[in-house]
């Protein structure tokens, strides 16, 4: 059971950290090539867009459903980790405190980006 503020906020950045990994990070990208495809058009303007495609159907389809949609893959994440840490909390609290570092560490990458860019 999440006992304190705090702990509710390593649950929050390590299923954001796991979310992101799963469903954009280029790392994992062999968990996703067989429920989808990624394919490139290029815009009037030079800029070239990635397009995200469901293989199939049944299962397959399922699977790509859920890992194109960044909302449900993040739930399912969140069901994950609290199971896990409800099952095994000493191994899980070290998974947890490692996903939420790196999931800060990102946030913190992105504001930077942000703010240099603007100057």
């Amino acid at each position: 059971m999440i006992t304190s503020g705090f702990e509710f906020v390593l649950f929050v950045l390590a299923t954001f950290r796991l979310t992101r990994l799963i469903v954009f990070d280029k790392i994992t990208t062999f968990i996703r090539n067989p429920f989808l495809d990624e394919v490139e058009e290029t815009e009037a303007d030079g800029r070239v867009v990635t397009y995200i495609e469901i293989k199939e159907t049944g299962i397959k389809r399922w699977f790509g459903e859920l890992l194109s949609c960044y909302w449900c893959t993040g739930t399912w994440c969140a069901v994950f980790l609290f199971g896990l840490y409800y099952v095994w909390p000493t191994i899980m609290e070290f998974v947890i405190i490692v996903l939420a570092i790196a999931g800060a560490a990102g946030f913190l990458e992105s504001i930077v980006n942000r703010l240099t860019d603007e100057n």
